[in-house]
């Protein structure tokens, strides 16, 4: 996805509405969660973009979570992941490698997801809840792992471990 005027008004608003300022070091650090094309650790973001200071990054990705800016993964032992928000990007779902802690989105066909959405409001309905969203983290291994060519591997994830 490619950053569009849109959407560094909806951050700037969004963070405008949460007290904050869109600021530089924010603007770049959205720059490079787009560019990362999908989940993202924050050593893996500071590594393909030296410009970003490690010392804020932490912090003003703190604050645009807070804001609905960024959604942060917890999925593995190691370090959390990191994407725009869902509503500012598309809706999907998760690929997860138990070996490498390796995050990968998929997009169901239109189809299946609205068979999910109805099957998942009837489900909160007869529970008396309100549903608002879903995600779908699929955990396995991931081809690279299978195939014994990953290098740099981030630490495992318990096998069995639901998140």
């Amino acid at each position: 996805m490619g950053m569009s005027i849109d959407l560094h008004r909806t951050i700037r608003e969004r963070l405008s509405e949460d007290g904050q300022r869109y600021t530089n070091g924010r603007q770049e650090l959205v720059e490079a969660l787009v560019a990362a094309d999908g989940p993202v650790t924050l050593p893996k973001l500071l590594a393909a973009h030296h410009a970003l200071p490690q010392s804020s990054a932490y912090r003003n990705l703190l604050v645009m979570e807070q804001a609905g800016v960024v959604r942060r993964l917890i999925h593995t032992t190691g370090h959390a992941h990191y994407e725009l928000a869902e509503d500012l990007t598309s809706h999907h779902h998760h690929l997860i490698c138990e070996t490498c802690g390796v995050i990968s989105d998929i997009e169901l066909e239109p189809r299946l997801e609205n068979s999910l959405d109805k099957a998942f409001d009837e489900l909160a309905d007869d529970a008396g809840f309100t549903a608002r969203h879903h995600s779908i983290d699929i955990y396995g291994e991931c081809a690279q792992c299978v195939n014994g060519s990953r290098t740099g591997r981030e630490p495992a994830v318990p096998r069995g471990r639901a998140v």
